[in-house]
């Protein structure tokens, strides 16, 4: 099971938003999983100061609870396989985010990390944050994704 789990973040990488935003999967594990991600400058969104764009963080905050949610989905099934596996991730959706934003993205290097609360049959929650390189946290959110097929 642990192949597919990791299945699961290869797919997530390779999302044309995903590689868009600069995402690299840091960890994907059964209960959670987590992304980095460089400063560019597309993802500015004050030019003054060179902060990470608010929508920047939610999307990278609802990437990393849905790959965590789909992670944890995926090793409560038995004998799946990679095509699987895939199918199931292209049907994954948000039902809903909550965004905290703490402080300004200000940083070189970001990281994201989510964790799963609870795992239901059709169902996923997660809590979530943002971090720069030195470990400042910047947003914190709660997700709710659609795992049931």
């Amino acid at each position: 099971m642990e192949g597919m789990i990791y299945t699961v973040g290869q797919l997530f990488v390779t999302l044309p938003f995903s590689r868009l935003l600069g995402l690299s999967v840091e960890y994907v594990k059964a209960d959670r999983a987590g992304f980095t991600f460089p400063m560019k400058e597309e993802l500015i969104g004050n030019s003054e100061y060179g902060i990470l764009h608010g929508g920047v963080i939610s999307a990278v905050l609802d990437a990393t609870g849905g790959m965590a949610s789909c992670a944890s989905a995926v090793s409560r099934m038995h004998a799946i396989s990679r095509d699987e596996v895939e199918r199931r991730v292209y049907q994954f959706g948000t039902i809903d985010i909550r965004i905290d934003y703490l402080r300004q993205g200000k940083g070189t290097q970001f990281h994201s990390a989510a964790v799963v609360i609870r795992t239901g049959r059709k169902v996923a929650v997660t809590k979530m944050e943002l971090t720069n390189q030195d470990n400042v946290l910047i947003a914190v959110g709660t997700g709710a994704y659609s795992i049931g097929y």
